[in-house]
């Protein structure tokens, strides 16, 4: 499931082509800022087990999100710093350390077209990234705008630069809470459903992919079987199933849905979910909109600072290039 993303397609939901792009939007933008790109700009997400990666020139790389103990030729190399990598050296991953998605970002950017100013892989139109599919063995993906770096690294096969980061932008809730606002149809819930939706942690099930997580907790019910009208739906809307059971809508999520919408998970959060996996547990809180925005805000000037002290740092070193 490994796939080029970007932050997303937006402004067709309204002829049902959904945003997609990225789960962990925060960690893609880390990985971007480290190698110098726009924080938009197109990466590779991973999932375990992962791709390798075969260097034909020399490049400038970072991994971001989840940990799946990167090596380069063998030799360990970490996450969320930028390594200098020369020509015909590999990029291997070989099991998971934390997280569900990891990204990979070279400096240029990846060298794919865009459809609907997105390069984000739309699996179930078949367009967008790289030939509108999944990565396969023997792909080869070109660089937008390759940059020589081999008078930096001369005969070394890497080199890790001595800047780093980490996603930890200051959000202080405890890392296993998620933190929701109420859904237009919250007050269908009975009492005890609601009692049930804060006082039990949720299990994302194997039934859990890039469209949605399915949970299972003791069903929930409403006062009424009243159906709804289908209505959008968004990236972190957490819908009730007819079974009882919640699913939370995740980045490849349909543009409407018709079941009930109990509560949305906050913007600043969806990162949070997205390293999630199937096995683990979770449990929800209410938050207010000033506190969402201003997790948000937070968020936001953590990436901004980030990019200012990266671009410093890059600028120094490329220009040695020169």
């Amino acid at each position: 499931m490994d796939t080029v993303q970007d932050l997303g397609r937006y402004g067709w939901q309204h002829l049902g082509i959904n945003p997609g792009g990225a789960m962990d939007k925060l960690s893609a933008q880390i990985a971007n800022i480290l190698v110098g790109n726009d924080p938009g700009e197109a990466v590779i997400e991973l999932h375990f087990p992962s791709s390798t990666f075969f260097f034909e020139q020399a490049s400038l790389i970072a991994v971001s999100g989840a940990d799946f103990s990167a090596t380069i030729n063998g030799e360990e190399v970490p996450c969320m710093r930028p390594i200098l990598v020369n020509k015909y050296s590999i990029l291997q991953f070989h099991r998971i350390e934390k997280g569900a998605r990891a990204y990979l970002a070279v400096h240029g950017g990846l060298d794919v077209p865009l459809w609907l100013n997105s390069s984000s892989t739309h699996l179930k139109a078949e367009t967008g990234g790289y030939k509108g599919r999944v990565l396969q063995k023997d792909d080869e993906i070109g660089f937008k705008r390759p940059v020589d770096l081999c008078s930096l690294l001369g005969k070394k096969e890497f080199e890790v630069l001595p800047w780093k980061t980490d996603s930890n932008w200051g959000d202080d809730n405890h890392a296993k809470e998620i933190l929701v606002l109420p859904g237009h149809e919250w007050e269908r819930l009975t009492g005890h459903s609601k009692e049930i939706f804060f006082d039990r942690a949720f299990l994302i099930t194997n039934q859990s992919d890039r469209m949605g997580y399915r949970l299972k907790s003791e069903p929930l019910s409403t006062f009424t079987n009243e159906e709804v009208v289908s209505s959008p739906v968004s990236f972190g809307t957490v819908q009730l199933l007819p079974n009882g059971q919640l699913i939370v809508l995740m980045a490849d999520h349909q543009t409407a849905g018709g079941y009930p919408r109990v509560a949305h998970v906050i913007s600043a959060h969806h990162s949070r979910l997205a390293q999630m996996k199937p096995g683990d547990l979770f449990i929800f809180r209410f938050t207010d909109q000033q506190t969402a925005e201003e997790l948000l805000t937070k968020q936001h000037q953590h990436l901004l600072q980030l990019q200012n002290a990266c671009k410093f740092k890059l600028d120094e070193l490329l220009n040695a290039c020169n």
